[in-house]
Order: structure tokens, then sequence, then C-alpha cells
């Protein structure tokens, strides 16, 4: 008697087994990595804007204020609230300078880099 060549129906069923159980943990994979790529966009956009910030104060040539100030800034279709408040340092002539960056008012800061400025 001659075989016929080609799967089983239970090979099938264990290849479909295979390709469901390996599925939904290749999505869950790709999600996450799309999830980080999106976080470290906002990291680096959140970046540039405290740069930013940071060369418009010292183009202001003024001393850095110990005390909060914020402001609102558009960039990539969002609106970033972006804050900073000087810090007094060891050196009188030198003043650390904190700047926090956020995508909303109350939110963790998507960054938030420490920069030192010295007076004008």
């Amino acid at each position: 008697m001659k075989r016929e060549a080609g799967m089983t129906l239970i090979e099938v069923m264990v290849a479909l087994v295979i390709f469901a159980l390996a599925g939904p943990a290749v999505m869950q994979s790709t999600l996450q990595q799309t999830r980080q790529l999106g976080r470290m966009e906002e990291k680096i956009l959140a970046s540039w804007l405290a740069d930013n910030q940071l060369v418009q104060l010292r183009l202001e040539k003024r001393w850095p204020a110990l005390s909060w100030s914020e402001t609102t800034v558009e960039a990539a279709g969002t609106r970033w609230f972006v804050r900073w408040q000087g810090v007094e340092t060891a050196l009188p002539q030198l003043r650390a300078l904190d700047v926090e960056v956020r995508r909303q008012k109350r939110s963790r800061a998507a960054g938030h880099p420490a920069h030192r400025v010295t007076p004008p």
C-alpha cells in the first residue's frame, strides 16, 4: 500500500497549537517595544525642551531665582509644562538650576536634568 505524502490531522493541530501559543507572546513583545520607543521619544523631546529653557534663561542674563517658575511650551503637537528653580551651591558665585519638563502638569517628570549656570 502506498502512503500519501502530507500532514496528518494531528500534525496540523499540533502546529496550530504552537502558533496559538507563540502568537500572543510575539504580539506582547512588539507592543512593549512600541511603548518603550514612545517613552524614549518623550524623554528626548523633554531633554531638548529643558535645554531650550536653559538657553533662554542664559540669554536673559538674570540670576536664577530660588523659587519655582514655570511656563508652557507647544512641541510635537503636545503642550509641555516646563518649570525651573535656582539652587544655591557651596560657591556663592555659582548657582545650580533644576529644570523639569512634564507632559501633564502633575505627572511624573518626563525629564529632569539639572544644569549649572554661572552668574551674568
